[in-house]
């Protein structure tokens, strides 16, 4: 395992996260790379081996996109998120990047105060570390739950 590596991983979390809890959206496709993979699932689901997903988007311009939808078109009680996520397990590198899984919690809070835990889950990542900054080629968003609250519109 390769402990820098692990911190620069660790680093990107925490822009990740303060990107999405700050509600700096536009911002969000650029930690990942031009062709990437972005899926939200359950872990039945992929214990199931069901490709589908809650979220799914394989380019940067679908996560813009999303973020121009979720600015512009969808129509949803405001709310934001606060992520605490744990220490990175660097799994190893393999021909499709580093290899990365990371336990996450997401609290969401309503316009109202109320705050509830929304999902709990696992970031199963491959990064790309070639560069200055890590850029994220896949992750895929494994929700512990199969039940998934209808209000899923901020990404995870």
């Amino acid at each position: 395992m390769n402990a820098s590596s692990r911190e620069r991983i660790a680093a990107f979390h925490a822009a990740y996260i303060r990107c999405i809890g700050a509600d700096h959206l536009e911002a969000w496709p650029a930690f990942f790379a031009e062709r990437c993979h972005y899926v939200v699932t359950t872990a039945d689901n992929r214990r199931e081996g069901l490709a589908a997903g809650l979220i799914w988007a394989d380019s940067r311009a679908m996560l813009q996109d999303r973020i121009s939808a979720l600015r512009h078109a969808n129509v949803y009680e405001r709310h934001r998120y606060r992520h605490i996520v744990g220490q990175p397990f660097v799994v190893g590198d393999t021909p499709e990047g580093t290899h990365a899984e990371t336990p996450f919690m997401v609290a969401r809070i309503m316009q109202d105060g109320t705050t509830d835990l929304f999902c709990t889950g696992l970031y199963d990542d491959r990064f790309d570390l070639s560069g200055e900054q890590p850029l994220l080629l896949s992750r895929q968003v494994i929700c512990d739950s199969s039940r998934i609250d209808t209000l899923l519109a901020i990404p995870l």
